[in-house]
């Protein structure tokens, strides 16, 4: 799966990079070369973008499976790509734009082979707020019920699991977005047609001339929207090269997450949540 993704990635993008570098030296702010349309924004734009996103998924979706293929990195580590299966029931389940419903999240890890089989449960409102979990093969024979901001959960993750999942990525773009709004030293670019995994997405560069000294900082952040449903199924941060390389090396991966096959509204219950669901393999 994670081939047939690079792949997927590479071809949409290898086809207009060339394309892209060269809009920034000399092609007009909106061009054509086939059917990959770029062209300037602005991050009022973006902002814009995200906002209306997020309000139609507050609207529109209960709940969601997916396959998200994340990688982040932790220090100055770039850890493997992980492959899970995902369930979400949102906060905003019922049309509560207020967020009042309880989150819920199942993950099964598919890749890395030497975490393929893991299941992890965590809900806001179920089994006291821990979250619930085994490894793959013997290890598996042992259910914990963790702190998820613990240190034992939190191992080899940039973030809680309560952070997962499409509202809380429109909600921290947005949350970013706007610290950047009268930066001048941040550029931005909307590459439309761009086909990742069969769907049509508009492609969002976010470029920084110069660091900006701040935690998250990044040299270039991406995000792809699925044109027909208007969801973020991608983001990818990129930092600055280390000191004593040259300002054109290759920009080091900060964090990436991609989100495919994703299926609305499929009517996630409780079951889908608790560890004694009998397709699962929690003990």
């Amino acid at each position: 799966m994670l081939g047939v993704i690079s792949a997927v990635w590479v071809t949409s993008i290898t086809r207009h990079k060339e394309q892209l570098n060269r809009a920034d030296r000399q092609l007009p702010a909106s061009y054509e070369i086939g059917d990959v349309e770029v062209l300037d924004s602005s991050i009022a734009e973006v902002l814009q973008i995200a906002e209306d996103s997020l309000s139609r998924l507050r609207q529109e979706v209960d709940d969601y499976t997916a396959t998200l293929v994340k990688q982040e990195s932790i220090g100055s580590v770039v850890g493997e790509p992980n492959e899970m299966l995902v369930k979400v029931q949102c906060k905003h389940r019922g049309g509560n734009v207020d967020e009042s419903q309880p989150m819920r999240v199942y993950l099964r890890f598919v890749q890395p082979a030497n975490i393929a089989g893991r299941e992890v449960i965590w809900c806001e409102d179920l089994h006291d707020g821990k979250l619930v979990a085994h490894e793959a093969g013997l290890m598996g024979m042992l259910t914990v019920r963790l702190d998820p901001n613990g240190m034992i959960a939190m191992r080899g993750q940039k973030y809680p699991i309560s952070d997962i999942g499409l509202t809380n990525l429109l909600k921290k773009l947005i949350q970013r977005g706007q610290q950047d709004l009268e930066n001048p030293n941040v550029s931005v670019t909307i590459t439309k047609n761009i086909e990742i995994d069969g769907l049509k997405c508009d492609l969002i560069q976010v470029r920084r001339s110069q660091p900006s000294g701040k935690p998250d900082d990044f040299s270039l952040a991406e995000i792809c929207l699925d044109r027909t449903r208007n969801l973020p199924i991608r983001y990818t941060a990129y930092g600055w090269p280390i000191n004593g390389q040259a300002a054109d090396s290759k920009m080091p991966l900060l964090e990436s997450y991609t989100y495919l096959n994703i299926r609305t509204n499929v009517g996630l219950t409780e079951l889908d949540f608790d560890p004694t669901n009998p397709e699962y393999q929690f003990r």
